[in-house]
Parts: C-alpha cells; structure tokens; sequence
C-alpha cells in the first residue's frame, strides 16, 4: 500500500496526540483537579500555558488529561462493539434463514431510533455515568456493525472461492477465521477508523449534558460544559477543548479517506461508507 502525504501527516499528528495522552502524568505541569481559587481565570503564562478555569486548575494540564479519558473511552467502546457486532454479524450472514431474520429484525428495532436519543434514553434510565455512557454507546453501536458485517459476509460467502471450499468440507469455523474474516478487515478498517471520531463526539456530547464523565474527571465534552459560563469573558476555556475535538475528529476522517482510497474502495467521506448509513 503506497502511504499517501495525507495519510503520512494526519497519522503522524494523531500519534502526538495519543502520545501527549500517555504521557499526561509528566508533561501536566500541574494537577488536573488541583482546585486553587487565588489562580482562577489567569491568563497563559509560563506556569500555565493556557490560563487557568474558573476554579483556578491548569488548563493545559486537564486538556492532557481529558485526551486519555476521551481517547481511552472511544477506542474502548469501538473495539467493545465491534467484536459484538463482527461475532452476530458472521452469524448472522453465513447462516442465513430464520437466524438471519431474528437479528436482522431486533436491530431494526434498536435503529428506530436517532442514536444519541437512544443512547440518552438508556443513561437516564441506568443513571448518569461513564461506565453508563459506554455500555449504551457499545449497545447502539453495535448494532450497526452488526449489519455491516453481515452485508459483507452476505457477498463474500458466495464467492467461487468460498463455494470451492465449502465443498472440500471446511468447517463452517474453519471458513469464518480462514477465508471470510481476513476479507472483511480491510473495510472494516476503514469504517472503524471513521467511527472513533463519531464516538469522541458521542462521548464529548453526552458528557457535556451531564450524562458521561462526571466532575472532575477531565474530559473534553465536560470541560466545554465547565467553560459555558465564561464563554463571552474567557471563551479561551470552551475553544481549547473543543479545537482539540476538532482537531481529532478531522484527522482520523483524514486517516480513513486515505486508507479507503489506497485500498480502492471509494472515499468513505463522499461515499459515507460507515455504519450508521448502511443500508437496512
């Protein structure tokens, strides 16, 4: 695969910024939720590279902090979710028949719904929370992958190859992990890249309402809800977090349309190659 300049550059800033994560506990200069009134609201300064909030806590130290709760969060509920839905999805499109049909039917109950609305629905009944946020997060999304995958494994399982073997006798587990599941990574790929972005808003989102991560935990879509208050005199405390969003957000669309079109598949930006468009 012949790496494109995009790609080069929009993975080489996503890795600083997971990095920046990892290494929060020595590059924070201060505690993240060191309250500290006699500082709050400062301007930049050399002890506090972007000022200090309402409370007097560093900014630039809970905007680290908050890239490993948000990051961590996504990529948990991404790979929870897509190993639920690679699993029924599998199932669901090399068996077929009534197995097939119940699947099918139960997800386009969960579809029903707009999928924030659903997700919200599900955190008010459980309880405000990020163990909460993340099981209905995981829940919903799931579900999309679920027909993906199927949609996938429906196409594949009638390919000569596919029939070939099944002639010589290979076990239907044996066709999953040797023949179909290596087919179906590449754009699986492509979409679970495009849908980490989708679930920092998600996350960031719910977590602004007051539904996911919970004060003082740093996180972004926490600290934007923290700054609202200040945004006409120190609009400096919602932009941070929510630059940085956008920052994440558009790179990793960067990293999957580079990847989908090395790999021939289209752009995903132009083609909306992603779960929640699949067709039914």
């Amino acid at each position: 695969m012949k790496l494109q300049p995009k790609l080069i550059v929009s993975l080489t800033l996503v890795m600083l910024i997971v990095v920046s994560g990892l290494l929060a506990p020595w590059l924070a200069p201060h505690d993240p939720n060191l309250v500290d009134l006699s500082h709050k609201l400062q301007s930049p300064s050399f002890s506090y590279p972007l000022g200090t909030d309402q409370l007097g806590r560093c900014l630039f130290s809970r905007i680290l902090y908050g890239t490993r709760v948000s990051l961590s969060l996504a990529m948990v509920i991404v790979l929870a979710s897509l190993g639920v839905g690679l699993v029924i999805g599998c199932l669901s499109g090399y068996a077929g028949g009534w197995v097939d049909h119940l699947f099918m039917r139960a997800s386009d109950a969960v579809l029903a719904f707009p999928s924030l609305i659903l997700a919200i629905a599900l955190i008010a009944v459980w309880g405000a929370g990020w163990k909460q946020m993340a099981i209905a997060l995981v829940i919903i999304l799931a579900v999309y992958y679920v027909r993906f995958v199927r949609g996938l494994v429906h196409s594949i399982k009638t390919e000569t190859y596919i029939l070939a073997a099944k002639v010589s006798g290979t076990s239907p587990y044996r066709m999953m992990v040797r023949h179909i599941i290596p087919n179906i990574v590449p754009p699986l790929l492509v979409v679970v890249t495009l849908e980490v972005g989708w679930v920092i808003m998600d996350i960031s989102a719910l977590s602004f309402v007051g539904l996911g991560v919970q004060a003082p935990t740093a996180e972004w879509g926490a600290m934007i809800n923290d700054g609202k208050s200040f945004i006409r005199s120190h609009p400096r405390l919602m932009i941070a977090p929510g630059v940085l969003i956008f920052i994440m957000v558009a790179l990793l669309n960067l990293i999957s349309d580079s990847f989908s079109e090395s790999k021939g598949f289209g752009s995903p930006l132009r083609r909306k190659l992603k779960p929640r468009v699949t067709e039914h």
